[in-house]
C-alpha cells in the first residue's frame, strides 16, 4: 500500500542520501531480485542487501501515519488453526461473534453486521463469501486498519481488515502439512501443501489446502410466554439433534514475472470449493399452552458453493521515481441450495417441502493507483477503484412428494446489479522528521439495481464524499513516545439481500421465530469519526499504547420486528441516530525488557470497553445492535531451543441489546483459552499440537419480545461447547 511504501521511503532516506547517486536510483528501482550480466548483476546484489537491512528496521506498527496492526505469518501459523475465524479472535482490538462457527462475524470496536470492512488483497469480497471459508494457510498477512484511508473504500464505520494472500516466493519451497481435529462434537483432517520456485525472471507458487469434517451435536431451546400479569401460561422445550459435513478446498496459484524494464507482471487465483450438508430433527414438548404448529420438524440442507477469483496485477516504475499500480479482478461464483422439510402438524396439514435456491455471481473490478516521487518529503497518490457484480438468483419451492407440481405464486427469481466507482488522492507529508501528516480524499458512488418477478424493480443509489485526516507525532527527548489522531468520514453501505422485498417464511412463526423480508427504502449509515492514540516503545518487540474512539452515525440500520397480518416479520429499518464510543489498552513486550533475565519470555494483553446509543430506541441497553461491550485478551509465548509453547485467553462480554421498543436479544459471556506447543524434530520437520475452548464453554442466545398489553415471548437456546485438540506434523522436502 502507499502508506507503506510512502513509510518505508522516510525510513530510507538517510541511509539512500548517504549512498551514490546511481545506487539510490537502482534501490528505489530494484523490483523482485531482478538483475542484470556482469558488473551491474553485482552491484544489484549490493543494493539488496542495503534495502534488506533497513526493511528489517522498519516497523509499520510504529512508523505509518495511517494506524494499523499487522499480523504477520509466524502470528497466523502459531495455534494450527483452519479457521481464520480463530486467528482474528486473538487480534487486539477484534472479536468474533457468537462461537466462531459457520456464519460467525468479525468485529472491530464491538461493532458487528457489517461496521468492519473485510477486503481480500484490498479489493472488496464477492457477495456470499464468508470468512471461515479460507484457510489459514493461504494468507501471508492480516492488516487491521483502525482508521479509514482513501486508497482503501470508506466502507469502514469500525474499522479495515485486509486480508493479504501469500506474495513471497522462496526458491525450491516444498512443504507439506498434515493434520487432525477432534472434539466431542466434530473430528475430521486436513492437508496443506506449498510449492514455489524461481527461474530467472519468472517466480511461482501453488498454495493448496484442503479440510473435511464430521460433526453431530445436540441444541437446546426453551420457550416460554408470560400473560401481562406476569403468569406463565406457555412453555415449550425443544431438542435439536444435527449432524453434518463440511468439505473445503482452497487453491491459489500464483505467477510472477519481471520484465528486463523493471516492470513486473503478476497472476494470483483463488479457487474456492465448499460443500456443506447438515440435517436437523426439531422436537418439541409442550409443558404448557398450545403446542407449535409443527412440534416434529426435519429440516436437510444441502449447498455447493464455488468460487473463483482471478487477479492481474502490472506495476511499473518510472526513472523519477513515480509508480503506477494498476489491477483487475474477474470473480465467478455460484452457491446452489437445496433444502428438505418434512413435518407431521398439529393441523390437518403436514408439510412436505423441498425448496431449491441457486445464487451466482459475476463480476469484474479494476483498481489502479499512481504515486508521484516528484516532491521531497511526499507521497502523493491518486487512484481508481470500481467494479460490476451480477448476482442473479431463483427460488423453486415444491410438494416434498410431488417435485413437479408448482405451488400458487410460481416459481421466484430476482438479478442484483450493482456499480461502484469510486475515484481518489492522498498525500502523506512528512513535516519534520517528528511530524508527519497524511491527508486524503475519496468520492464513491454506488448504485444498485434489483429485478424480480414477483415484485417492484429497486432502484438505490448513494454517493459519499470522504475527507480524511491522519496525523503522527513523535515526542523530542523522549526514547518512543509518539501520539496519533485521525478525523474520518466514513459509511455503511445497504446488503443487496437487505433491500430485496422478498420473504423468507419460518415454519413456527413467533415473535421470537419471525418471518425476514428485504427493505427497499433503506438507506446507508453516514459516520463522522475522531481516533486518538498514545503510544510507547522502549524496546524492540515491546508497546505500550492507549487509544480511544468515537463515532456519530445517522440513518442507523438494525432488525425490527413487527405483527403484519397473522404473521411476524423482521426486516432491517432505518432507526435514526446513533453514537459510539470506545477506549483500547495494550502491551505487549518480551520479559527481558522489563528485567534482566535470559528467558525468552512474551507478554502480551489488550483491553477494550465500548459503549454506544440510539436515538430511536428507548433505554436501557439501547446500543448499537450486536456489539460487545466489553473484551480482552491475555497471552503469552516462551522458546527454549527447538521447542516453543504458549497460550492465549480471550474474554468477550456478552449482555442485553434493546432493538426496539419490545424487542431484546441477549448474548452469553465468552471465554476462551487456547495453547499450542510446536518441537522442531529436525531442520526439515516439526510437530504442532494445539488445544481451542478448552474450558468446553457452551454459547447462548436468548431474544424475548413484549406485545401489546405487556405479554412476553421468550426464545433462549443453547449451543454446546467442547475442547478441540489438533495435531499437526509439518515436513519440507
Amino acid at each position: 500500500m502507499n502508506v507503506l511504501a510512502a513509510a518505508v521511503a522516510a525510513t530510507l532516506s538517510l541511509t539512500l542520501a548517504a549512498a551514490p547517486a546511481h545506487a539510490r536510483q537502482s534501490a528505489i528501482g530494484n523490483n523482485d531480485g531482478a538483475t542484470k550480466d556482469g558488473k551491474e548483476a553485482q552491484d544489484n546484489k549490493t543494493q539488496q542487501v542495503e534495502v534488506r537491512g533497513s526493511l528489517e528496521a522498519y516497523d509499520p506498527r510504529r512508523d505509518d501515519t495511517a494506524s494499523k496492526i499487522v499480523v504477520n505469518r509466524d502470528e497466523i501459523a502459531k495455534y494450527g488453526d483452519t479457521n481464520l475465524l480463530d486467528v482474528l479472535k486473538r487480534v487486539p482490538g477484534v472479536t468474533v461473534s457468537g462461537n466462531g462457527g459457520r456464519g460467525s462475524e468479525v468485529r472491530m470496536r464491538g461493532l458487528g453486521a457489517g461496521y468492519t470492512q473485510i477486503l481480500l488483497n484490498g479489493d472488496k469480497t464477492p457477495p456470499g463469501f464468508t470468512i471461515d471459508s479460507l484457510a489459514p494457510d493461504l494468507i501471508e498477512r492480516i492488516e487491521v486498519m483502525r482508521a479509514a484511508s482513501a486508497e482503501y473504500s470508506t466502507q469502514s464505520i469500525a474499522g479495515t481488515i485486509n486480508i493479504v494472500l501469500k506474495k513471497t516466493v522462496k526458491a525450491g519451497q516444498r512443504e507439506l502439512k498434515l493434520g487432525y481435529a477432534q472434539a466431542r462434537d466434530f473430528m475430521g483432517p486436513n492437508a496443506n501443501l506449498q510449492l514455489a520456485d524461481k527461474a530467472g525472471r519468472l517466480a511461482w507458487s501453488v498454495t493448496a489446502n484442503v479440510r473435511h469434517e464430521h460433526y453431530s451435536r445436540t441444541v437446546h431451546n426453551v420457550e416460554e410466554h408470560a400473560d401481562a400479569s406476569g403468569i406463565e401460561d406457555g412453555l415449550r422445550l425443544g431438542r435439536l439433534p444435527e449432524s453434518g459435513r463440511i468439505t473445503m478446498l482452497n487453491l491459489s496459484p500464483r505467477l510472477i514475472w519481471t520484465l528486463e524494464n523493471g516492470d513486473s507482471l503478476i497472476f494470483q487465483t483463488l479457487a474456492n470449493f465448499n460443500h456443506f450438508e447438515n440435517g436437523v430433527h426439531t422436537l418439541v414438548d409442550t409443558e404448557l399452552g398450545p403446542p407449535p404448529p409443527y412440534p416434529d420438524l426435519v429440516q436437510t440442507t444441502s449447498s455447493i458453493q464455488k468460487l473463483l477469483r482471478q487477479e492481474f496485477n502490472w506495476t511499473h516504475k518510472y526513472a523519477s521515481g513515480a509508480k503506477l499500480d494498476a489491477k483487475v479482478v474477474a470473480t465467478a461464483g455460484a452457491n446452489p441450495i437445496s433444502t428438505y422439510r418434512t413435518a407431521a402438524g398439529t393441523g390437518a396439514n403436514p408439510l412436505r417441502e423441498l425448496v431449491m435456491s441457486h445464487n451466482s455471481v459475476h463480476g469484474l473490478s479494476t483498481m489502479g493507483k499512481f504515486t508521484s516521487a516528484s516532491r521531497e518529503g511526499h507521497a502523493l497518490a491518486f487512484g481508481w477503484d470500481g467494479s460490476e457484480l451480477t448476482s442473479p438468483d431463483s427460488r423453486r419451492v415444491r410438494d416434498y412428494a410431488q417435485s413437479d407440481v408448482v405451488p400458487p405464486g410460481g416459481d421466484e427469481s430476482y438479478a442484483a446489479n450493482v456499480t461502484r466507482l469510486a475515484v481518489y488522492g492522498q498525500d502523506e507529508w512528512n513535516v519534520t522528521p517528528q511530524w508527519s501528516v497524511y491527508l486524503g480524499a475519496r468520492w464513491e458512488g454506488v448504485r444498485t439495481r434489483i429485478e424480480g418477478n414477483t415484485f417492484a424493480t429497486v432502484h438505490n443509489r448513494s454517493a459519499v464524499l470522504s475527507p480524511l485526516f491522519q496525523t503522527l507525532y513523535k515526542l523530542p527527548d523522549t526514547k518512543g513516545d509518539q501520539l496519533r489522531f485521525a478525523l474520518t468520514r466514513t459509511y455503511r453501505v445497504i446488503p443487496v439481500q437487505r433491500l430485496i422485498p422478498h420473504r423468507f417464511d419460518s415454519a413456527n412463526n413467533s415473535q421470537t421465530d419471525p418471518d425476514s423480508i428485504g427493505n427497499p427504502n433503506l438507506k446507508p449509515e453516514l459516520a463522522l469519526g475522531v481516533d486518538a492514540a498514545w503510544e510507547h516503545y522502549w524496546a524492540e518487540g515491546a508497546l505500550v499504547s492507549i487509544s480511544a474512539s468515537a463515532r456519530d452515525i445517522d440513518n442507523n440500520m438494525r432488525n425490527q420486528t413487527v405483527l403484519e397480518g397473522s404473521r411476524w416479520v423482521s426486516r432491517l429499518t432505518n432507526t435514526g441516530r446513533a453514537r459510539t464510543h470506545g477506549l483500547e489498552l495494550e502491551a505487549k513486550f518480551p520479559l527481558k525488557a522489563v528485567i534482566a533475565t535470559a528467558s525468552s519470555l512474551d507478554l502480551r494483553a489488550s483491553l477494550s470497553r465500548n459503549w454506544s446509543s440510539v436515538d430511536g430506541i428507548p433505554g436501557p441497553n439501547n446500543r448499537l445492535m450486536d456489539q460487545t461491550p466489553l473484551s480482552a485478551t491475555l497471552g503469552a509465548d516462551y522458546k527454549l531451543g527447538a521447542f516453543s509453547t504458549g497460550g492465549s485467553f480471550v474474554f468477550k462480554n456478552g449482555g442485553e441489546v434493546r432493538l426496539s421498543a419490545n424487542q431484546v436479544s441477549y448474548e452469553s459471556v465468552r471465554r476462551d483459552l487456547d495453547l499450542y506447543a510446536l518441537w522442531k524434530l529436525n531442520p526439515r520437520n516439526q510437530l504442532r499440537l494445539a488445544a481451542s475452548n478448552l474450558l468446553g464453554q457452551d454459547y447462548i442466545n436468548e431474544t424475548s419480545y413484549i406485545a401489546a398489553g405487556g405479554a412476553t415471548q421468550r426464545s433462549r437456546t443453547i449451543y454446546p461447547g467442547s475442547p478441540v485438540l489438533r495435531a499437526t506434523l509439518e515436513m519440507k522436502f
